[in-house]
């Protein structure tokens, strides 16, 4: 019984052993037969243990097809993470360059505006200046004649004032 448990535990040592190996593809359990066999009636507990050895080994086999899987979908996980993560980064920077084309036309046309305001303003002022250049040279124009013709009604009116007071003069002195 002690040999039992003892060829148990190394097959199931050797089961473990070949159980851990990462080759990604399920493994068969070779047990090594001593050089001499001995010839002995199988016991219903070797079956039972042949059993639960093979039942252990396509456990430990299931669970390495398992790691395998969740190993894979991590991946996949990855992958499409990535994908997301450029995808994100490349919707950004397309936004972004949009964003800046648009404000610099913004600011072109804002530019534009001003300066066809300015230049408006500029004309606007050139002409109210112009306008009161030609009024301030008019009003003195007007003021010039108006003064021209006052001082030669004033000349007049003394011309005439003097030859009245000779007349008179003239007639108290004959």
């Amino acid at each position: 019984m002690t040999n039992q448990k003892e060829r148990t535990k190394k097959s199931s040592g050797e089961v473990e052993l070949q159980a851990e190996t990462p080759t990604g593809e399920s493994s068969a359990v070779v047990e090594e037969t001593p050089a001499v066999v001995e010839e002995r009636p199988k016991s219903p507990l070797d079956e039972v243990m042949s059993q639960a050895e093979r039942a252990y080994a396509a456990y430990m086999d299931a669970e390495r097809q398992v790691a395998k899987a969740y190993h894979e979908n991590e991946t996949q996980v990855a992958k499409a993470y990535r994908r997301a993560e450029q995808q994100a980064s490349r919707a950004f920077d397309a936004t972004t360059a949009q964003a800046l084309k648009d404000r610099e036309e913004a600011i072109a046309k804002v530019l534009k505006t001003r300066g066809e305001a300015l230049r408006r303003a500029e004309e606007a002022c050139n002409n109210a200046e112009e306008a009161a250049r030609a009024a301030y040279e008019a009003a003195v124009a007007q003021a010039t004649r108006t003064r021209e013709n006052s001082i030669e009604k004033a000349w007049k009116v003394r011309d005439e004032t003097i030859e009245q007071a000779w007349q008179i003069y003239s007639k108290i002195a004959r």
